[in-house]
């Protein structure tokens, strides 16, 4: 697949902000750039420095943005029984009773606090296709460990 890979929820969330950041928060730096201008001598001008910095890094974004948005694929998830951009899929650790839930997807969403989870990254790329009982043994820094998947949504 080519670009980023996103949901159909994580696309409508970047235009979103898109959209914010070009209308609304381009507006507010111009003028907080005309009120720091309005107080004279630029060289010395910590507000104005201030907001050039503010408006670069917000111009930065909507470029990244842009390029998202342009290059996006939007994953559909087909409910195939196997794990894949899209699923939540419940694990059970082995010699664990409690569970612990993922929903896998493209890199530009993942939040491990939210239990979002790149397909990309280890614990992703390993459960991809697999099926609800599959075992699947993980490598992490302090180790290898074996998770069970118990359920795929």
């Amino acid at each position: 697949m080519s670009g980023d890979i996103v949901t159909k929820e994580k696309f409508q969330e970047l235009e979103k902000e898109h959209h914010f950041l070009t209308t609304t928060k381009r507006q507010e730096i111009a003028e907080t750039l005309e009120y720091a201008k309005s107080l004279g001598d630029l060289s010395e001008n910590a507000e104005y420095h201030d907001a050039r910095g503010y408006q670069a890094e917000v111009e930065a974004r909507i470029k990244t943005l842009e390029y998202l948005l342009k290059n996006a694929t939007i994953v559909k998830k087909t409910n195939s029984g196997k794990v894949e951009i899209g699923s939540t899929v419940t694990l059970r650790k082995k010699g664990d009773k409690k569970t612990i839930e993922y929903t896998i997807v493209g890199s530009e969403e993942s939040d491990m606090l939210k239990g979002k989870i790149s397909f990309n990254s280890p614990i992703g790329s390993a459960l991809m296709d697999k099926s609800v009982k599959d075992e699947v043994s993980i490598q992490i820094p302090t180790g290898t460990v074996e998770y069970q998947v118990i359920s795929i949504k």
